[in-house]
């Protein structure tokens, strides 16, 4: 009988991981490709058997989970058997590793929308980019690796490699079990935060007190100047790093006689900044919330829904980056380029109040009222 360790069983095994890890690179490369383009449509749409790409995937995950368990535990257990790493890596290769591709290229925009198939590309490519790493680990030469090669715990051992493999699978599992609705009132919770964290650094920097300025500044200044050309390295590299530090700050505060009227401008785009965090938070609760089931129901009420979805989150995704920029604007203190991010952020944000105005069904309901009431506020100046 062979030994665990004779070089027939060894060769198969490195080919075997050779081959798998071609072929999850290729994968990944796929999903990649729908993660840059989720808007594409599945080419497997026209099966006589449809995939319902949620269930596929909760049900690959769940699987690569498990063999990925018995995977690292056989990779570091004495003796070493190559037919049994074979064996898992069989399993793995036959249904669920496949599943997770298959589950993101059916997973159709059309019907849970792009902004959701993305998302769900994305992480089972993780699945497999870290599931490949595992592979790495296993020691095709028979040898038993150590539990670790380095303090980090990183290197040849297959346990760090296998704990990022049940993080991966468990951000798809959690994805699959929040749903669309979950995905999207996540995201929403996490724009919100940003508008909040845009909003705090504008009232701080709107707080702060402007420092006395006079003649005698300007000559204060000049020698300063003349002082530092002076100072040895040490000095001049504190100065340098003080330089960095000031530019890194939100900016100077507003002068007292504040010439370009920032101030009022301030004020006005605090007031409304409060109405775009509280229509976040609202949209959460009135709308995201209260999505249906998806897939949904194939009628003529709930048709558009998805389009209508990926519309919704292109414009609330896009805000907090378009209120960092005004923001910037505030610190530089450019009335006309803040006027014009001004009018750029609020036009945007009154246009997701008229995205959401209606239900998911169209109906008109009470935050439909609200909205209407957010918009007003968001047009007063």
């Amino acid at each position: 009988m062979a030994s665990s360790t004779d070089p027939a069983p060894l060769q198969q095994l490195e080919v075997a991981v050779h081959s798998a890890q071609a072929l999850w690179h290729r994968l990944a490369a796929s999903l990649d490709t729908i993660y840059k383009n989720p808007s594409t449509t599945p080419t497997n749409q026209h099966d006589s058997k449809p995939i319902i790409p949620l269930d596929l995937a909760r049900d690959a995950a769940t699987l690569v989970r498990a063999h990925t368990t018995k995977l690292g535990l056989l990779a570091v257990t004495a003796p070493f058997t190559p037919s049994a790493v074979l064996d898992v890596l069989a399993q793995l290769q036959s249904g669920p590793v496949l599943g997770l591709a298959s589950a993101a290229e059916a997973c159709d925009p059309a019907l849970y929308t792009a902004f959701f198939r993305k998302e769900l590309a994305w992480r089972c490519r993780r699945v497999l980019l870290v599931l490949a790493d595992l592979l790495g680990t296993i020691a095709t030469d028979g040898a038993k690796p150590p539990a670790a090669d380095n303090e980090d715990g990183e290197g040849r051992s297959s346990l760090p490699a296998t704990g990022k493999v049940w993080a991966a699978c468990d951000e798809v599992l959690a994805l699959i079990a929040g749903g669309v609705g979950g995905h999207f009132a996540k995201r929403v919770d996490e724009w919100r935060d940003s508008m909040g964290d845009v909003t705090e650094e504008l009232k701080e920097w709107g707080e702060q007190e402007p420092e006395d300025d006079d003649d005698d500044d300007d000559d204060d200044v000049a020698s300063d100047v003349a002082h530092e050309s002076n100072l040895d390295t040490e000095n001049t590299t504190s100065s340098n790093q003080a330089m960095l530090d000031e530019l890194m700050s939100s900016g100077r505060p507003i002068p007292i006689d504040d010439p370009h009227g920032i101030r009022p401008r301030l004020d006005s785009t605090l007031r409304r900044l409060r109405l775009v965090v509280l229509l976040y938070q609202a949209i959460n609760k009135r709308r995201f919330k209260k999505l249906p089931p998806f897939p949904l129901p194939d009628t003529v009420t709930y048709k558009t829904l998805p389009e209508r979805l990926d519309e919704v989150a292109r414009v609330l995704g896009g805000l907090p980056s378009s209120f960092d920029d005004l923001a910037d604007a505030f610190y530089n203190m450019d009335p006309v380029v803040i006027d014009q991010d001004i009018d750029e952020c609020f036009f945007a944000a009154f246009a997701a109040g008229e995205l959401l105005s209606a239900s998911w069904d169209g109906s008109q309901d009470e935050f439909s009222e609200w909205v209407e009431r957010f918009k007003t506020g968001i047009k007063k100046s």
